[in-house]
C-alpha cells in the first residue's frame, strides 16, 4: 500500500476510553497499563539533572532508549484497539496515543508503505513539543535537534508495531529556530547509516558498567541464595528471607527438620534447598509423599519387605530410608501416615535402622529426614491421629513457610520466573505481564499459592497472543471494574461504569425501537460484516463458538429482518 494523499488521522474516541481515573485507589489507567500524570516541570528538572551530571551525548541516549520503550509499549495496544481499521487508522493509534498522553501535537504529511517489498516511509510534523520548548527555557537556542524522548518514541512505536526495526530522524526543530518540529522515518535497512542511527539504541559505556556491577551484585546474591537442581528459591519479602534463614542454619547440621505451611507454598522446593546446602548434596534425596500411598502399602514403601512377606511380593523391595541412605529422605503430607506406620517411623528415627517386612534383620541407614505437612500436628494428636512421642521427635527444628499473601514482594519476580519457563515450554514469546496483570496478582488472596500461581502464569502464556503481554484477564476470569473517570471529546473527565453503560444501552434501545430479538440481530450481522463474512472471528467477537454463530444465523435467516 502506498498513500501519497495522508488522509485525516480517525476519532481517537476509542483511545479516550481507554483511559481511566480511578480517584478511589489513586491510580491512572491507560487500557491494562498504569499511567502516570506528571507536571511537565518535573521532567524539565530531570532532564535539566541528567543534561547536568551525564553530559548532552549521554543524555541524548538514554532519553531516546527511554522513549523507544515508552513507544513500544503504546504499540502492543494498537491492532489490539482498532483490529479491523486500515493499516494507517491501527498506525494512527501511536501518534494520537502520544498527543493523548500530552506530548506533543502529530500531524502525519507522508505515509507510504509496502509491507511485501520492505518499505515504509513516513513523514510527521509536530508542534508544541514539551521537549523542545523546556529545552530551550533551559539552554538557549541550539544547533542540533533536542526531541530525544519524542524520537525514541516513534522508532520504538513502528518498529513493534511493524514488527521490523524502523529508525526516525528529527530532520527541524523548534530549538534551532523552526517554526515546528519535523521526523522522517523508514524501516531501517532503507536508511543509508542505518548502523550509525541504531547506535543511539545501543547502552551507554558507563551504563553498561552500572548494569555489569548490577549483574555482580544479583549474582553474588544468587549465590547466597538456597538452591536445588530447579535454580535458586527466589524472593527478597522478609517473611522469605526469614525462613530462609533458619533453612542456612539447619542446613550443615543432622537435625530433623519439619516444614509446615499451606498447600501449594512449596515445601519440597525447601527440602530440596536444604538438602542441596548441606553435606549431603552429592548424596541421594528421596521424596515420598505420605497421602499418595494405599494405607496396606505404606510400610514397604518406607522400609521395604523381603520377598514372599505378603501376597505379591514375589522380589525382594528395597524401601525409600534404604534409597535415601546417606542423603536425605522428605516424607511429605506426613499428617497423613497411618498410626502403625508411625510407630515404625519413631523408631528408625531413634535408633536409625529399619527392619523390610517379612525381615528378621534390623539394617543400619544413615538418612537425615525431613518431614513436610499442611495439617496442624498439635491438633492432629489431640484428635489420636498423630502419635505425640513422633511430633516431640519430629518437632526438634520446624520451620514455617509463609504462604504467598505475606510474601507480596516475591509475587512479581515469581511470575517473571515462572513466565520465562512457560513460554519456553510451549515455545511462545510472551512481552512480560501487564501493569493490570500485576496489580491483580498483589491483590490476589492465593488460596493456592506458589502452585496456583505456577497454574494461573501457564494459562495467561497460552492465552496471550504472541509478542503481547498477559493480561489480568488472561490469568482471572472477569470480574466489575470499579468505577472510573475517563476523558471525553472536549478533554473533561467525565464517569463511565457498567451500570451507566448498561442504562446508556437501555435507552438506546428504547430511542430506536429495538426488541431484544432486534439488538441480537444488529450485533450478530454487523459482527459478521466487520470480521469481512469470517465467521470463526465473527464467533470470537461475540464470545460464542461457530456452531452456535451458524446455528443463531440460520434462525435470522428464516424470519424477517427486525426493524425498528
Amino acid at each position: 500500500m502506498t498513500t501519497s494523499t495522508v488522509p485525516p488521522l480517525p476519532s481517537d474516541a476509542d483511545l479516550r476510553r481507554l483511559v481511566h481515573f480511578s480517584t478511589v485507589d489513586g491510580r491512572i489507567w491507560l487500557a491494562d497499563q498504569r499511567m502516570l500524570l506528571v507536571h511537565a516541570a518535573t521532567f524539565q528538572a530531570l532532564r535539566r539533572e541528567f543534561l547536568t551530571s551525564l553530559g548532552p551525548a549521554h543524555t541524548r541516549r538514554l532519553l531516546m532508549r527511554a522513549g523507544y520503550a515508552s513507544g513500544a509499549r503504546d504499540a502492543q495496544l494498537a491492532r489490539q484497539v482498532r483490529p479491523h481499521a486500515s493499516i494507517f487508522e491501527a498506525f494512527a493509534v501511536g501518534p494520537q496515543l502520544h498527543m493523548l498522553e500530552g506530548a506533543v501535537r502529530v500531524t502525519p504529511q507522508v505515509f507510504e508503505l509496502d509491507e511485501a517489498a520492505g518499505h515504509f516511509h513516513g513523514v510527521f510534523r509536530w508542534d508544541h513539543s514539551w521537549e523542545a520548548e523546556v529545552h530551550l527555557r533551559d539552554w538557549g537556542p541550539q544547533d542540533e535537534p533536542v526531541c530525544w524522548a519524542l524520537l525514541g518514541y516513534a522508532s520504538g512505536y513502528t518498529s513493534t508495531f511493524f514488527h521490523r526495526p524502523a529508525l526516525f530522524k528529527e530532520v527541524q526543530c523548534i530549538a534551532c529556530g523552526e517554526p515546528h518540529c519535523l521526523i522522517e522515518g523508514r524501516f531501517a535497512h532503507e536508511w543509508p547509516d542505518a548502523e550509525q542511527l541504531a547506535r543511539d539504541y545501543d547502552s551507554d559505556s558507563m551504563l553498561v558498567r552500572l548494569d555489569e556491577l548490577q549483574s555482580q551484585v544479583e549474582a553474588l546474591r544468587t549465590q547466597l541464595q538456597p538452591a536445588d537442581d530447579q535454580g535458586p528459591l527466589l524472593g527478597t519479602s522478609r517473611a522469605f528471607m526469614d525462613t530462609v534463614a533458619l533453612l542456612r542454619k539447619a542446613a550443615p547440621t543432622q537435625v530433623t527438620v519439619l516444614l509446615t505451611g499451606e498447600t501449594g507454598v512449596g515445601k519440597e522446593r525447601f527440602a530440596r534447598a536444604l538438602h542441596a546446602m548441606g553435606p549431603r548434596a552429592d548424596k541421594p534425596f528421596v521424596a515420598v509423599n505420605c497421602a499418595a500411598l494405599p494405607a496396606d502399602l505404606i510400610e514397604s514403601e518406607l522400609f521395604g519387605a523381603e520377598k514372599g512377606a505378603y501376597t505379591g511380593a514375589t522380589a525382594t523391595r528395597v524401601g525409600r530410608f534404604e534409597r535415601a541412605h546417606g542423603g536425605t529422605l522428605l516424607l511429605d503430607e506426613l499428617g497423613e501416615l497411618p498410626l502403625p506406620a508411625q510407630a515404625k517411623l519413631l523408631r528408625v528415627l531413634q535408633q536409625g535402622e529399619v527392619e523390610r517386612l517379612g525381615g528378621t534383620q534390623a539394617r543400619k541407614v544413615d538418612v537425615r529426614v525431613v518431614a513436610a505437612t499442611n495439617v496442624d500436628l498439635e491438633k492432629a494428636v489431640e484428635e489420636g491421629r498423630f502419635r505425640r512421642d513422633l511430633l516431640y521427635r519430629l518437632n526438634v527444628y520446624p520451620i514455617r513457610i509463609p504462604p504467598l499473601r505475606e510474601r507480596l514482594e516475591d509475587i512479581e519476580p515469581l511470575a517473571m520466573h515462572l513466565l520465562a519457563r512457560y513460554a519456553a515450554m510451549h515455545g511462545k514469546r510472551v512481552a512480560g505481564f501487564t501493569d493490570r496483570a500485576i496489580s491483580a496478582m498483589r491483590q490476589h488472596a492465593w488460596p493456592g499459592n506458589v502452585r496456583e500461581l505456577e497454574n494461573l502464569v501457564e494459562r495467561g502464556v497460552i492465552l496471550a497472543a504472541q509478542d503481547a503481554p498477559v493480561d489480568a484477564s488472561m490469568l482471572f476470569p472477569p470480574s466489575a471494574t470499579p468505577a472510573a473517570l475517563t476523558i471525553n471529546a472536549s478533554g473533561a473527565l467525565e464517569s463511565e461504569t457498567h451500570g451507566a453503560q448498561d442504562t446508556r444501552l437501555y435507552d438506546l434501545m428504547q430511542a430506536s425501537g429495538l426488541t431484544l430479538d432486534g439488538l441480537e440481530e444488529a450485533l450478530i450481522r454487523e459482527a459478521v460484516e466487520r470480521a469481512g463474512g469470517n465467521l470463526a472471528a465473527a464467533a470470537r467477537a461475540l464470545g460464542l463458538t461457530r456452531p452456535t454463530l451458524s446455528y443463531r444465523l440460520s434462525r435470522l435467516q428464516e424470519r424477517p429482518p427486525c426493524t425498528p
